[in-house]
């Protein structure tokens, strides 16, 4: 029997259509001689549906439409139990829609990529490609991510961040903080977002105030960066675990503005989205080939100390006046799988979805050498409850 896929997409994201085409991108990617896959969409409402009409993109212009042709699903938070449900069945249609072997989850930006629904996976303990609970939250917040980073000894630009109920009680010293400590130009982004989304740039107090008042609209937690003016954003992408991974080519995208925007990495000057393979880019980077080994190394680092696993793509800024190199932010689950990125540095997008179902099986064995509970029974034992009345429990 062919190993059987699960691609999880859409979302209560953001980033739900890109979602969609990067899952669109990556199931047609997969080798069905090998494989088979089950596509189950997660509304903007929650809800979770599959079926084949999912597979075709064109499909998703209307969505009402779309999902009349599939059925509602859902799965049981339970140890093992890998079927995937309907929420409706009779007399003509069984309960159980499919058994998934492996979970590719392709959903960017909030309760997806930031560990929410890597929990729902790891609880069931189903194998999956991509990092864990824990890694995903720690990547997807650009707060706690650049304490890690910078503990570990990996550059990172100066920052200051707070609360959205912070910049409401204490705007005036969170002001003179950001001014004191970083200086204009600086950057305001949400904490947990991605995609560009609610990122903008200021050059004073009043621009500051507008841009954190933005940003404030999509996370509670915001960070106010130091800009570099003259600089060069480059990307590469990284695969694998922390203890054995490869970085890729590295690329470097081309902005219309001062910003990398959201139009800048996913409409790429075209009349329809075509996911991050469609922006404009230089790939591989026109850099020296000391500085794309050192960019490359950085990326290796920032996945290896952040514990992630699967495909990431680690976001870097050059300074062009002094060449330092800073880690800008890493994706877990990057735009599209970063797969034209691997494509250039000589691994087909088919090639890269074997080597995440190859991962994901290998973390499972790995896991199941480890112990998580004991077996045995404290009450039974005669033991109690700490702080309790004996024979009962406080």
């Amino acid at each position: 029997m062919k190993t059987n896929i699960g691609v999880f997409f859409g979302g209560r994201s953001t980033e739900h259509e890109i979602s969609v085409i990067s899952a669109s991108q990556a199931m047609s990617a997969i080798n069905r001689d090998r494989y088979d896959v089950t596509p189950i969409y997660i509304s903007k409402q929650g809800q979770w549906y599959t079926g084949d009409a999912l597979l075709d993109i064109a499909n998703y212009r209307d969505i009402p439409a779309l999902l009349a042709k599939c059925d509602k699903v859902f799965m049981i938070p339970e140890k093992d139990n890998f079927n995937l449900y309907r929420a409706k069945h009779g007399l003509f249609k069984k309960p159980v829609v499919a058994r998934l072997d492996v979970v590719i989850p392709v959903l960017h930006g909030s309760n997806g990529e930031d560990g929410t629904f890597e929990g729902i996976l790891e609880s069931i303990d189903i194998p999956f490609a991509g990092c864990n609970t824990l890694a995903s939250a720690n990547g997807m917040d650009k707060i706690t991510m650049k304490m890690i980073l910078r503990e570990s000894g990996i550059p990172v630009v100066d920052y200051v961040w707070f609360t959205d109920k912070e910049w409401f009680a204490k705007r005036d010293e969170l002001i003179d903080r950001i001014e004191s400590k970083i200086g204009y130009p600086v950057i305001v982004k949400p904490a947990n977002l991605g995609s560009s989304v609610g990122i903008g740039r200021a050059v004073d107090r009043e621009q500051l105030i507008e841009k954190v008042d933005n940003a404030r609209k999509y996370s509670a937690r915001i960070i106010v960066e130091h800009m570099v003016e003259n600089l060069k954003e480059i990307n590469c992408s990284v695969l694998g675990d922390c203890d054995e991974y490869q970085t890729s080519v590295c690329e470097e995208p081309i902005k219309s503005g001062e910003i990398l925007s959201y139009e800048d990495k996913y409409m790429g000057g075209s009349k329809g989205a075509k996911g991050m393979q469609a922006s404009q880019k230089r790939i591989p980077a026109d850099l020296p080939t000391e500085m794309s080994d050192r960019i490359r190394f950085l990326a290796g680092e920032t996945f290896r100390v952040l514990s992630c696993h699967g495909v990431s793509r680690v976001d870097v800024i050059v300074d062009a006046d002094t060449n330092e190199i800073y880690v800008n932010e890493i994706n877990t689950i990057p735009g599209s799988l970063s797969f034209y990125l691997w494509e250039a540095t000589g691994i087909s997008f088919e090639k890269l979805m074997d080597k995440l179902v190859a991962l994901a099986l290998k973390r499972q064995r790995d896991k199941s050498h480890k112990t998580v509970s004991y077996d045995q029974n404290i009450f039974a034992m005669g033991g109690g409850v700490k702080g309790g009345v004996k024979g009962k429990l406080k």
